[in-house]
């Protein structure tokens, strides 16, 4: 597991959310009809915090994890950048304006139904499902399909932990989960981009995996809205393809369930999805990468750099056929 001490955090990796800092953004031609010209258009350009009222409030009591695998040594994407530059097509499907539309987003109240084959399904209010297990800081880092990526200091527990919590019966194979579509306050909702409500799942042991965690906050804040508050889904080795923000429903199930861009672009995305760099997205290689903040492209890596602890998951997979 790839986790970092607070404490081992060197300040100049971490930049002043008050200060200018630079960005290196790819811009997106479409949703489904771009192609790698569209979304290869890089730019820098220097932007300041436009609204200090989007900083989220401090966690206290944030727990520092055991270590159980040396720290990711890898210098972390800025605050601003990772907050200003979304992937959330309930408010916009433009990255660059996803912070300013998801503002006013009310978190509170909120509560997240588990259910399905467990033998204690519960919906939990946000703040008792924080209660389940202490959050610890996880830098994990992240490929995104479109081929940039980050290094984000996620604050989160353990998805196995609320599992655990509701104890999934033997019948159990997958996990499926549904964000909040709620018109009123995701103006993207009324459009036909993608079918709503938008839906993910995982099998029960990439869901039970140690890196898999339920994120409630970064860089020691709560989760801003534009980030997925109050809750979302991190599977590092899959993030770009999988994800989920705003949860509102975990369900255990029997077969296997239905995701969001496998329905939107069967061809394009598969249930597996992970970071393959040897499989190509068919509009675009997986091979590179572009970390936001620096020149020049990255080899991407295997499992997103997670291989060592993952890979046992796919022994036996054909994962071309199992993309």
């Amino acid at each position: 597991m790839l986790i970092k001490k607070s404490e081992d955090i060197k300040s100049s990796e971490i930049t002043d959310k008050n200060l200018y800092v630079t960005r290196r953004l790819f811009i997106r031609g479409g949703v489904l009809a771009a192609t790698v010209a569209g979304t290869g258009l890089i730019y820098r350009r220097f932007t300041s915090k436009s609204d200090e009222s989007q900083a989220g409030e401090k966690i206290a009591d944030v727990q520092a994890p055991p270590p159980a695998t040396p720290p990711l040594n890898e210098k972390q994407t800025p605050y601003e950048d990772i907050t200003h530059y979304n992937n959330f097509y309930e408010f916009s499907t433009d990255k660059r304006e996803v912070a300013t539309k998801a503002k006013r987003f009310v978190t509170r109240p909120w509560t997240v139904a588990v259910e399905g084959l467990v033998q204690q399904p519960r919906v939990f209010d946000i703040d008792d499902l924080l209660k389940i297990s202490p959050p610890e800081e996880r830098i994990y880092r992240h490929r995104c399909v479109e081929a940039w990526s980050m290094v984000v200091p996620w604050v989160g527990f353990s998805l196995a932990k609320l599992l655990d919590h509701v104890q999934p019966l033997s019948q159990a194979k997958y996990v499926a989960f549904e964000s909040l579509a709620d018109p009123k306050q995701m103006p993207n909702i009324s459009t036909d981009v993608l079918e709503w409500p938008y839906v993910e799942g995982l099998r029960l042991d990439e869901a039970m995996h140690p890196l898999t965690i339920l994120a409630t906050g970064l860089y020691g804040e709560t989760l801003p809205p534009q980030n997925g508050a109050p809750l979302r889904l991190i599977i590092p080795w899959k993030y770009g393809f999988k994800g989920l923000k705003s949860i509102v429903k975990i369900k255990l199930v029997e077969e296997q369930p239905p995701t969001t861009w496998n329905i939107a672009g069967p061809r394009e995305y598969g249930f597996y999805s992970n970071v393959n760099p040897q499989v190509d997205h068919p509009r675009w290689s997986q091979a590179m990468e572009q970390r936001i903040g620096e020149y020049g492209g990255r080899r991407t890596l295997m499992f997103n750099g997670y291989g060592e602890q993952v890979a046992h998951l796919y022994q036996g997979m054909d994962l071309r056929k199992n993309y």
